[in-house]
């Protein structure tokens, strides 16, 4: 009974919620060129993208809490209506210059602002007095000018972000009027120097973020006010001489999480971290520390250290086993590229008994002692990976029952002993690539029921086996399985993976000197969704050559870049419905009719040309200068079909070595409209086509109010299914006047679709 009410209650309220929002949503305004909706109990107008040169206040509903405007063509912002409660402004990718006093004035509820990424180089200190809430500010990637006094008037920023702006020094003032900040992102930005007094006013700052800032010198008191800090990032400078860092750091007894990776550190004194007994997180990766001793810089004062990272210090001396005596709580330590004695290793990782994650890839390991990973039961992550081994080394990893990564890639190996997995049932991904296996023992995979990911590039494998794994059984987490560079020898017929993957959807077999593929190849692994086979030797010139792709039907992406195809028609993916990335590169293709079957295929049966990868470049390898690689055709003046008026052009003769990007062959080909494979699907397309506007004011419907419209969308889909019911038999049961009606067309245009019957219909020639 109980359950019962509390049913009829939830309903009501649901119904009630609905209601109310739909009659919320029709009382608010939404400008001609935007789009509007709830998130949670927030109205929305988002105008991004949509080439605007002015504020859209026309329709703007005063009641607006979130106002996207990213992505336009903003010169200067015109004053906002005077009862706006705008909560957030988005104004990012945009043309902007100043920020002046007046810009914001009137918005008294902003709290959050975006202007990043705009070509602002001057921000008026008083540009956010009427924001009194203000907590965010987004200026990063503008190219601020150097200012002298205090940069901004705000009580209440928390988050200020000032990233790659082109400030080249910081004045004294800079922070005076900005003291509540809690973060502060100053990273690429050429200080190069960190002078006293800079961040005094930061009193309650806890992030300070300096990555890349070119910085040669930082004054030894220039934290000395930053009680607070918890995270202090300096990565990517050049601090290589001239800085205490023992005075730097004495202050910030509260720090949590230091990173000077890659910062030209080549000193740390003993009682560097004298102070910092809550350090959890320390980055020291790739710094000349080769004179560090390791037990004496963490010392008796980090034991709360959490993550440690020393990769590629250049560590000359050898790990003493009072290293990390002091550091039990380590959950996380990488220590790859340094060459370290395996003995000494293994005695100093011994107190590590909660690590979950050890990196020793690149260490110039050949062994380890026996007991090395016994105590280690809580270990998830290990990567021993680019380290000469022995065979005899993989039966050390056996007690490692947790392991849910394991990385033993280009590691020397010839032979994987059975038992190395055999208690490893929680294993999620397993790399061996890089190691002349040539073949694996049986049911070396056998109790790896939960693998996810198994790799094994370049191993010199003619096959895989179904005897290394389980009999009989389906393992159902596998999804992802990659044999890329193997020499496989592929059966006359059969498939070429074993059953048990039958659940794969990623397989990876590219440049595995592939020349031909069985019509059966992958009926044992039908889910394959994403299929790598660019770089073989395949051909589309036999019979029934890509016959092995009709067995997969929820391909969605396909690689058949720079094999030997010369030509292919969109019939071979007849059976591929769901396939939306086809890329085709590099292959010697011939230019001929099937280049413009194919790119009517993709246009008209996949609504989208950039299915074709290559076919058109991309705005981003403009802008970046990109030299990618596109589709192309051996085009040959003799034999290739193509308009008159393109091959007689004055004062120019084609020759066969001639090469055509597809897009200009297919303008220029002079081909019959044939009857493409997928030309019914076309139809379907148009009829989607047209309707599409009534299924988005559905969808927005649906998917953007502040609650999911159960009722409200109920009825939405009531109608048009009734609409759509109408239309359907109107379609099967024209009217006499339907039947009298008479289309002109012409054949030219590329818009043309087939109706039932014999008329071809353009719908931009219709009288």
């Amino acid at each position: 009974m109980a359950t019962r009410i509390s049913i009829i209650v939830f309903v009501t309220l649901l119904a009630y919620v609905c209601n109310t929002s739909a009659i919320l949503s029709e009382q608010l305004d939404c400008p001609e060129d935007c789009d509007c909706h709830f998130f949670r109990i927030n109205w929305v107008t988002d105008c991004s993208e949509s080439n605007l040169t002015s504020m859209p206040y026309e329709g703007l509903d005063s009641n607006v809490y979130v106002l996207n405007m990213n992505g336009n063509l903003l010169k200067e912002i015109e004053p906002f209506p005077a009862d706006i409660k705008l909560r957030t402004l988005q104004l990012s990718e945009n043309f902007l210059t100043k920020i002046q006093k007046t810009t914001f004035a009137g918005l008294h509820y902003l709290l959050d602002i975006d202007l990043s990424s705009n070509l602002i180089n001057y921000v008026d200190p008083e540009a956010f007095v009427d924001s009194a809430g203000l907590i965010t500010l987004e200026l990063q990637g503008n190219p601020l000018e150097q200012v002298e006094g205090p940069f901004l008037y705000s009580k209440s920023l928390l988050y200020l972000y000032l990233a790659n702006s082109h400030l080249t020094k910081l004045s004294p003032q800079f922070f005076a009027n900005i003291s509540g900040l809690d973060k502060l992102d100053i990273s690429g930005n050429p200080l190069h120097i960190i002078e006293p007094g800079i961040f005094d006013p930061l009193t309650s700052l806890k992030h300070l973020i300096l990555n890349n800032c070119n910085l040669t010198h930082i004054s030894s008191v220039a934290f000395s006010s930053l009680g607070h800090l918890t995270v202090l990032e300096l990565a990517g400078n050049s601090l290589k001489s001239h800085v205490d860092w023992t005075l730097i750091l004495g202050n910030l007894g509260r720090l949590e999480h230091l990173d000077l990776r890659q910062s030209g550190v080549s000193n740390l004194p003993e009682n560097v971290f004298f102070n910092n007994t809550w350090l959890r997180g320390l980055v020291l990766a790739e710094n000349e520390l080769s004179d560090l001793d390791v037990a004496t810089t963490l010392g008796h004062n980090l034991v709360h250290l959490d993550f440690l990272d020393l990769s590629y210090c250049h560590l000359k001396g050898p790990l003493s086993e009072d290293a990390f005596a002091n550091a039990t709580k380590l959950r996380t330590l990488i220590l790859s590229g340094n060459h370290l004695s395996a003995a000494d290793l293994a005695v100093a990782l011994s107190p590590l008994l909660k690590l979950v994650k050890l990196s020793l890839r690149d260490c110039g390991l050949t062994r380890l002692p026996a007991n090395t990973f016994h105590k280690f039961t809580s270990l998830q992550e290990l990567d021993i990976s680019r380290n000469p081994l022995n065979n005899a080394f993989t039966a050390l990893l056996s007690p490692l029952e947790s392991l849910e990564h394991l990385d033993m890639g280009y590691s020397n190996l010839q032979r994987i002993s059975r038992t190395t997995f055999l208690k490893m049932s929680a294993l999620k991904t397993l790399i061996l690539s890089g190691n002349k296996l040539k073949s694996l023992e049986s049911g070396l995979f056998q109790n790896l029921t939960r693998l996810e990911v198994l790799e094994l590039n370049n191993c010199g494998l003619s096959r895989l086996n179904d005897t290394v794994f389980y009999d009989n059984f389906t393992y159902p987490d596998l999804e992802e399985l990659r044999l890329s560079g193997n020499p496989l020898q592929v059966p006359e017929e059969g498939p070429i993976l074993p059953p048990q993957l039958s659940g794969l959807k990623n397989l990876d077999m590219s440049k595995c000197n592939l020349s031909y593929l069985p019509v059966d190849a992958f009926t044992t692994t039908p889910n394959i969704s994403q299929l790598l086979l660019n770089d073989n030797k395949l051909k589309s010139d036999e019979e029934g050559s890509m016959k092995f792709l009709e067995s997969l039907t929820g391909l969605e992406q396909l690689d058949l870049s720079f094999n030997n195809i010369t030509a292919i028609k969109p019939d071979k993916f007849g059976y591929n419905h769901q396939l939306m990335s086809l890329r085709l590169v590099g292959n010697p293709w011939k230019c001929d009719c099937y280049v413009v079957d194919m790119w009517e295929w993709a246009a008209s049966s996949k609504g989208n040309i950039g299915v074709l990868v290559g076919s058109t470049k991309s705005i981003a390898s403009n802008v970046n200068n990109k030299k990618t690689k596109g589709l192309v055709c051996n085009f040959d003046p003799k034999s290739t079909p193509i308009k008159e008026a393109k091959l007689r052009r004055p004062g120019r003769e084609l020759t066969s070595s001639v090469q055509r990007t597809w897009a200009r062959y297919v303008r220029e080909a002079n081909c019959p409209h044939s009857p493409v494979a997928a030309r019914p699907a076309r139809i379907v397309t148009r009829e989607i086509h047209e309707y599409q506007p009534m299924l988005s004011e559905i969808e927005d419907e649906t998917q953007n109010k502040w609650l999911p419209l159960i009722s409200f969308c109920a009825v939405l889909l009531l109608i048009s299914a009734v609409m759509m019911s109408v239309l359907i038999k109107r379609k099967e049961n024209p009217t006499k006047k339907d039947k009298d009606v008479s289309c002109d067309y012409s054949q030219e245009d590329n818009d043309v679709v087939q109706f039932k019957g014999t008329k071809n219909v353009s719908r931009r020639t219709i009288k």
